[in-house]
């Protein structure tokens, strides 16, 4: 059924439902991190773009940060840049920093900023840099040598973590019907730039706003059950049970880390949600199904 099939009762109807639900997040912060391969789909992006807009209209201050993998690397396989990875992080070089850089804060940014402008907002493009909205400190993880059991510190290169977040540009947009979209590059004490992990990056910055919910919009429907079944509710208890007992793997041990992290900063709630689902973030906030996993404190 399409919006042009629905009679104006029904259009009524569901306008009143959503009222609480408006009501609840009026003038509140939403910080919604927008990635996973959804990115690489045109509808899929106007969708959300829609979606950002009527929250916005709605009396919702929306803050966007996106990622960026994919197209990242595309286009280092593109310029025949060959992308390691360690730890689960790109290992990023000098060479391989400024494709980043030119991708997340250049193409990707801007072609969000657009589609959200086509909607009828008022989106203004930024990066970490913008404003020493993030600094960042330099990433290193360790591996263990499966063959000698040796743990081994590698260097990521220019991957970053946030340290400290200035809100102040942040501050002046926010309220004056203009929606930031924030690309994840950040700069270093010394200067520089750093990669920084979108899902990182959205937690820091919905912590130092003091948002209602951070929305990390992904390729999975939420946190799974030993039967792969959605879990709709999650305490940070639960999820640390989850993660120690196995429930919890894999990539989806970060996010989760992600949303204690952002909790812990004062965000009242994180949700994890699948990002390919059409409207999936009016789903979430103005109806009562919900559409992912909500951790909260």
């Amino acid at each position: 059924m399409t919006a042009e099939t629905i009679d104006d009762h029904t259009k009524a109807r569901v306008l009143v439902q959503a009222l609480p639900h408006m009501q609840r997040y009026d003038d509140a912060i939403i910080v919604v991190k927008y990635g996973g391969h959804a990115m690489g789909d045109e509808q899929v992006a106007r969708d959300f773009a829609q979606d950002i807009v009527l929250l916005e209209q709605s009396g919702v201050n929306p803050v966007v940060v996106h990622g960026g993998g994919p197209q990242i690397g595309a286009m280092l396989s593109k310029l025949g840049i060959k992308s390691e990875f360690a730890a689960g992080l790109r290992i990023t070089d000098k060479a391989t920093v400024e494709i980043v850089e030119m991708v997340l804060a250049g193409s990707i940014n801007k072609s969000l900023v657009g589609f959200i402008n086509e909607a009828g907002g008022k989106a203004l493009g930024l990066s970490g840099k913008d404003g020493n909205m993030v600094v960042a400190s330099k990433v290193t993880r360790s591996v263990r040598d499966p063959d000698s059991n040796i743990e081994q510190v590698i260097d990521l290169g220019f991957v970053g973590e946030p340290e400290t977040v200035d809100t102040t540009v942040l501050d002046q947009i926010l309220g004056r019907e203009l929606i930031p979209v924030l690309a994840p590059v950040a700069t270093g004490k010394g200067g520089g730039t750093f990669n920084v992990n979108a899902d990182t990056f959205a937690g820091a910055i919905a912590g130092a706003l003091g948002a209602k919910r951070l929305l990390l919009l992904t390729d999975v429907p939420g946190v799974l059950d030993a039967d792969k079944q959605l879990i709709k509710e999650l305490t940070i208890a639960q999820a640390r049970a989850l993660i120690a007992d196995g429930t919890i793997s894999g990539g989806m041990i970060p996010k989760v880390e992600t949303c204690i992290y952002a909790l812990e900063q004062g965000v009242e709630g994180v949700v994890i949600l699948d990002g390919k689902v059409p409207h999936a973030v009016l789903l979430e906030l103005l109806t009562d199904h919900g559409a992912g996993t909500l951790i909260t404190r």
